[in-house]
């Protein structure tokens, strides 16, 4: 009994591995699978190529547009552009290789309606709870790729106005001229003037009393900014003196201008007032001089 029983295992043992070498052999000879494989891997490889090479154009492309982005009116910081250009190529390279995958895993078999559904509702719920963040980086990222300010402009967003000390794709920061630093989240950026594109106009009023002759006034006033304008080198002409501004009963004021850098104008007035004083004073020790 116990004999039989073991030849019926040998011989179910055999037939056993009789139908797993027909099946292997089977399975490596059977040629329409291994056409499917041979197109299926062709295809695979000529998406993998075209991915490469549709990645490595739009390199290029990004490159170029970079390029002529230094040549702008407002000259951007060579960093910036490496940051705008690592960030396009990133976000190249991240896309084409998400499809790449998912064609490449369409070929091997798998349904990709699950997958794409189920990333689909991964972004959407992204997309809700982090809308702020999401509108603060795209914005930002505009700022940058269209040049708007730069670092060191003086500009104006609602009611904050000051000197841009940094951009980011979250947020920018300003420090206002009495030392105030804003931080204002990119997303609230919804208009900007920029006061650093071109050059400012430093303007000063001057008021005299009617008892001084106009022609005194304009000619002293003359002469101390062609003073100021060999003395200060910042200062890039003579400051004009326009003229008579505005007039009363017992003054009349004299309005003096000169365009200048916008950082520093405020120092520019400063100095014009500064030196419109100082020649006050020396023509009035110079009259008490004479009537002594």
């Amino acid at each position: 009994m116990l004999l039989a029983n073991e030849s019926e295992v040998i011989q179910d043992a055999a037939e056993t591995v009789t139908t797993w070498k027909d099946k292997l052999w089977d399975w490596f000879t059977d040629m329409d699978m291994w056409t499917d494989v041979l197109f299926s891997g062709i295809k695979i490889i000529l998406i993998f190529v075209l991915t490469r090479l549709f990645v490595r154009i739009l390199f290029r492309i990004i490159d170029r547009s970079l390029q002529k982005r230094e040549k702008s009116r407002l000259h951007m910081n060579p960093r910036r552009l490496v940051t705008v250009g690592e960030l396009l190529k990133n976000v190249t390279t991240i896309t084409s290789n998400f499809i790449m995958v998912m064609l490449v895993l369409g070929e091997i078999g798998f349904d990709l309606a699950p997958l794409l559904a189920g990333a689909g509702v991964l972004g959407l719920a992204i997309g809700f709870g982090a809308q702020s963040m999401v509108k603060d980086v795209i914005t930002g990222f505009f700022i940058i790729l269209e040049d708007q300010f730069a670092v060191g402009d003086v500009i104006q967003t609602g009611s904050l106005k000051g000197t841009v000390e940094m951009i980011g794709l979250r947020s920018t920061r300003l420090v206002s001229w009495t030392g105030e630093v804003h931080i204002i989240p990119n997303g609230m950026i919804t208009n900007v003037t920029n006061y650093s594109v071109g050059t400012a106009l430093a303007v000063v009023d001057l008021p005299f009393s009617n008892s001084r002759k106009l022609e005194d006034s304009v000619e002293l006033l003359k002469r101390a900014m062609q003073r100021l304008k060999e003395e200060q080198e910042e200062i890039p002409q003579v400051p004009n003196v326009l003229g008579i501004q505005s007039l009363t009963s017992s003054e009349y004021v004299i309005r003096i201008a000169v365009e200048c850098a916008p950082a520093i104008r405020s120092e520019v007035e400063r100095q014009i007032q500064a030196y419109a004083k100082e020649a006050l004073e020396q023509e009035e020790m110079e009259n008490q001089r004479g009537r002594a």
